[in-house]
């Protein structure tokens, strides 16, 4: 580990010895004739969505892996004289919303480890149920001379696993490392010559194939591979274990697949640009829109967006509704892209700092205002005051997806149950709450609907709190879990 005249630390190895918030994304390039590091900073802003706390990117020559990795945005950690020291033929990338660990640099991705086949650089989207025990496997099993645990994540724990293995090869050890694990990872990987892949069982969490004019990527989001060039092949499937090499693709199956994947990623997290199990994002949103529309119809003059998330839902309420679309409230692009905190008096303006009404589009209008999702209702009740400030005569709320009642234990950092709104209230009562003339949420049925998925391919579990995988007996620590309890002291 060496620190750069910025300040910035970059870690180097031989080759022989980390509302509802987003959760991560990942990137991995395998493109001897290509700038991998410049492509990998491209992909990885396609994904800043999933992740806006840090960001790494590894790149290797073949003889070596350095991995670059700070706290902040992509484009806060980057610079281009950093994109030029990552010189090689393969590369991975992180951007990373924290869900094991907490938000700190030792715990940004991709995690680093020396082992018996040369270097092992990790990067993971998604959360594992059974950290605790995996820990206690690694400590059992882990060498003396060990240097410990250099992370308090989940990513962490898995990079130790596959580096403590005694397999022949990386591919071996990785082999015998995926199913230990439970719970949803989707993972790109790398050694000094081979860029891997894996995704858990129920695939869970996106990630696809796509394919360079000499080379492969591999991405949390199909969005990311238009942004860098490359067509997109296929999804890798539940229970795959992908590597890539001069020799090109080669697949295993390491588990039987059983499709879950989360539908939480078609009403907010994935971009609308993305397709996912051959379903655009978009059209999905502005199918759920118009279902809204149908199950909660109103007499307005206007419906509105709650930017940028709520708006293809919108535009599916106006044109099912016949009920004009505007815009009533402007987005401020650049609220949470600071490390300056925001004073007490600037933090008692709420909302304000992102969003702001149009007061001639508002004002002596009855209003539909539509988002995808109300966590502990602190936003749109902010809001539906802020709304009837400019003027607006009528506010009817309709929010994209069902009631969430239940937090996520594979890769959202949703609020706690008991800070759930719709956990302890009913949609009379939230309406109350919020302040809203009325509110109307898609119902299950509407929502499974438009994803055109077959219900039983998809995780809804924060809607209905059936959980598809087994969630850990004991959640007091949450995410902290290393950190509380730390088995390497």
């Amino acid at each position: 580990m060496t620190r750069r005249p910025d300040g910035k630390l970059t870690f180097e190895t031989s080759g022989v010895e980390k509302g509802p918030q987003d959760e991560c994304g990942v990137f991995g390039v395998w493109a001897p004739d290509e700038e991998v590091a410049k492509l990998t900073f491209y992909g990885l802003y396609a994904l800043q969505h999933r992740g806006q706390e840090s960001a790494g990117i590894a790149t290797s020559d073949g003889k070596r892996i350095v991995v670059y990795k700070d706290m902040g945005l992509v484009s806060q950690v980057f610079t281009e004289n950093d994109l030029a020291t990552l010189t090689g033929k393969l590369a991975i990338g992180h951007c990373r919303y924290s869900t094991t660990g907490s938000s700190t640099w030792a715990n940004a991705q991709p995690t680093l480890r020396s082992t018996n086949h040369g270097t092992l650089a990790l990067a993971h989207n998604g959360n594992l149920t059974n950290t605790g025990d995996l820990a206690e496997t690694l400590a059992r099993i882990t060498p003396k001379n060990d240097d410990g645990m250099h992370a308090t994540t989940d990513t962490e724990i898995m990079t130790a696993l596959i580096a403590a293995q005694e397999g022949k090869n990386f591919e071996s050890s990785a082999l015998a490392v995926l199913p230990l694990l439970k719970g949803a990872f989707s993972l790109v990987f790398m050694d000094e010559n081979t860029l891997y892949a894996a995704r858990d069982r129920n695939g869970v969490r996106p990630l696809v194939i796509g394919k360079l004019d000499h080379g492969w990527v591999v991405a949390s989001e199909t969005a990311a591979l238009d942004i860098v060039g490359a067509s997109f092949i296929r999804e890798v499937e539940c229970g795959e274990f992908i590597a890539i090499d001069e020799n090109g693709l080669r697949s295993t199956r390491w588990a039987t697949p059983e499709p879950k994947g989360c539908v939480f990623e078609y009403v907010y997290l994935a971009r609308p640009d993305t397709s996912i199990a051959g379903r655009n994002v978009h059209t999905t949103r502005v199918a759920l829109g118009a279902q809204l529309a149908k199950e909660h119809p109103v007499q307005a003059d206007l419906v509105i967006p709650v930017p940028e998330s709520g708006t293809p839902a919108a535009v599916g309420y106006a044109r099912e509704s016949g009920i004009p679309y505007g815009t009533g409230l402007v987005k401020n692009s650049y609220v949470g892209r600071t490390f300056i905190q925001p004073s007490q008096t600037i933090r008692q303006l709420g909302i304000r700092l992102k969003l702001n009404p149009l007061r001639d589009v508002i004002e002596g209008k009855r209003i539909v205002v539509v988002d995808d999702s109300i966590v502990r209702g602190n936003t749109q009740r902010a809001l539906v005051r802020m709304l009837r400030e400019a003027g607006a005569l009528e506010i009817h709320v309709r929010i994209s997806s069902p009631p969430v009642k239940w937090p996520c234990y594979y890769g959202i950092d949703f609020a706690s149950r008991a800070e759930l709104i719709a956990a302890g209230l009913e949609v009379e009562e939230i309406r109350r709450s919020i302040g809203a003339d009325s509110l109307g949420y898609v119902s299950m049925e509407g929502m499974i609907a438009a994803t055109t998925i077959a219900e039983s391919n998809l995780c809804s579990a924060c809607f209905t709190g059936q959980y598809p995988i087994d969630i850990p007996t004991d959640l007091s620590a949450g995410k902290n879990l290393l950190e509380i309890v730390n088995r390497y002291e």
